[in-house]
């Protein structure tokens, strides 16, 4: 598998919240699901790299 993917663990959803909202600032990711619950012990949240931004083409002239 060679997709990225950063997860965040927490002991409350707070502190999962607060993490996610770091990883994704500090290095320009995007959530890919809240932080939950229903994954074991403890609060879990995934975030993955942002796609890259697209080069607008010249217009047609």
């Amino acid at each position: 598998m060679d997709d990225v993917v950063y997860m965040v663990r927490g002991k409350t959803r707070e502190i999962c919240q607060r993490e996610l909202d770091r990883i994704c600032e500090l290095l320009g990711a995007v959530p890919t699901n809240p932080p939950s619950d229903s994954v074991g012990r403890g609060w879990a949240a995934r975030a993955v790299p942002s796609p890259p931004a697209r080069t607008p083409e010249p217009a047609d002239r």
